[in-house]
């Protein structure tokens, strides 16, 4: 089991970069045809959660099928050698670019890291966060990693009654105040058996309130050797300020 530290949600080169290392594909030979088959269905889900930036995806969409469209044509474009050009070039050009403007920015990160484990003088004293919360590995992880586990959860959703005479409407708001009543501090529940069977809106809800309150750091994601799934837990910081707002209840009552 293994504690996530989510990346911030960067964009399409991060997905195609997310299928390749999944697969152990070489960038210099990359299956279009199955990759861009793949990348459509991310999108669909990504849709559904309505996250920041589709758009950009859309267009990745667009250039994975022009480019297995020039590799489906028998007459394709020569260079000055006589040498057939891949379509696939300026696509490898720009991921190598990326990973690494991505490999220099991990080696800042570490380094902050590093710097941030010193103590200045006065404060020798002071706790070090990721020595509370536990000594479960912590690996770097990506909204695409849990999109895999929302994917299997819509899959079984029931489909829609569209007879229903009143919509069901939820909010961020109430899916946290879900999650902080099923779930309980130093417990993990599965994604899948918390939400599976679950309307559609009520899942994807519940995900984007999840994606949230991780940022808050109000809980802890956990991937698992389980397929598809991963485990939510409560932080310390949600049990601290329940015990607080009880404290004061009862103050005031008394």
């Amino acid at each position: 089991m293994y504690r996530v530290r989510l990346q911030q949600f960067e964009g399409p080169l991060d997905l195609l970069l997310f299928f390749l290392r999944r697969d152990e594909l070489d960038i210099q030979d990359i299956p279009i045809s199955s990759i861009a088959d793949e990348f459509l269905e991310y999108i669909k889900y990504m849709k559904e959660v309505d996250l920041d930036g589709v758009g950009d995806f859309l267009y990745m969409a667009a250039v994975l099928i022009s480019i297995k469209a020039k590799m489906l044509l028998p007459n394709q474009q020569v260079d000055e050698d006589g040498e057939p050009l891949d379509p696939r070039q300026e696509l490898v050009e720009r991921l190598l670019e990326y990973i690494r403007f991505k490999e220099a920015t991990d080696v800042l990160s570490e380094r902050f890291d590093e710097r941030s484990l010193r103590f200045d003088r006065g404060a020798a004293s002071a706790v070090s966060t990721d020595d509370v919360k536990g000594q479960d590995e912590l690996v770097e992880a990506t909204v695409f990693d849990l999109i895999l586990a929302l994917k299997r959860v819509l899959t079984d959703a029931p489909d829609e009654i569209f007879h229903q005479i009143k919509a069901e409407s939820y909010t961020l708001q109430q899916q946290r105040a879900f999650l902080k009543i099923e779930l309980k501090v130093g417990e993990r529940r599965s994604f899948v058996d918390l939400l599976i069977g679950n309307s559609k809106q009520f899942i994807i809800t519940t995900f984007l309130a999840i994606l949230e309150m991780a940022r808050l750091q109000e809980i802890d994601i956990f991937i698992a050797s389980e397929p598809n799934d991963f485990f939510i837990q409560l932080t310390g910081i949600v049990a601290e300020l329940e015990e607080d707002f009880e404290g004061k209840g009862k103050t005031q009552a008394e």
